[in-house]
């Protein structure tokens, strides 16, 4: 929604591209609830010529979608707060707050699992659906994109206990003032942040950045 988004992005681009690097042998290191795989490879280097053969271990994970639910007429907030795994030594405990977020599967729209996730982690139905950003949370070792949206939603009545039990999710709905999850971001010491997971910074930093433009927008609309 910023003037940024048009701007040219052709200096930015690296030098290389898929063609530079090599796969010499790939094989599956574990199967299980996730996929790891076992890469050697080489690739160009900036200094010219080739790297040596190296070995490294990827966590295939694919696409998924992020999105944060938005009363702008009350200026509310609806996130998720379930278990986490990965969040299980966390200072402040493995229950953390996020956007409603779920995976893609083959050949779904990105807007057709926004809305799904939405129904099954909500119980709300939403429609226009506001592209905030897609990016690669940890590029260093995972194949995983996440695609993040903002939709708009009357949340006067909304809040309880979602998710799919065979998925083994236990969810609550949380509705919170605009103004408390803002300060909540810069509070707290390291690792003891209540909101702390990149998908929910950045779509409130969205948010922030974009809130009176989106105030206008849903003014121009039926909603609420």
């Amino acid at each position: 929604m910023s003037d940024n988004q048009s701007a040219p992005t052709a200096d930015l681009a690296p030098p290389f591209d898929r063609s530079a690097v090599e796969v010499l042998e790939r094989s599956e290191a574990f199967k299980g609830f996730f996929t790891m795989l076992k890469l050697r490879l080489r690739h160009r280097l900036y200094r010219g010529g080739w790297s040596a053969e190296f070995e490294r271990e990827l966590f295939v994970r694919g696409a998924a979608v992020g999105v944060l639910l938005y009363d702008p007429e009350r200026e509310l907030v609806a996130l998720t707060e379930q278990f986490r795994i990965g969040a299980l030594e966390r200072p402040g405990g493995p229950w953390c707050l996020e956007v409603v977020a779920g995976m893609v599967e083959a050949g779904e729209a990105l807007q057709d699992v926004a809305r799904r996730e939405v129904q099954e982690e909500a119980g709300l139905a939403v429609e226009q659906l506001h592209f905030i950003n897609s990016y690669m949370p940890s590029p260093g070792g995972s194949t995983e994109r996440l695609h993040l949206f903002c939709a708009f939603a009357d949340l006067r009545e909304a809040g309880g206990h979602f998710g799919l039990e065979h998925e083994h999710e236990d969810i609550r709905l949380r509705v919170l003032p605009l103004a408390t999850l803002l300060d909540a971001m810069g509070s707290g010491a390291p690792g003891y942040c209540v909101i702390d997971n990149a998908a929910t910074i950045i779509c409130l930093q969205w948010l922030q950045l974009n809130r009176a433009q989106l105030q206008n927008m849903a003014q121009k609309t039926t909603f609420g």
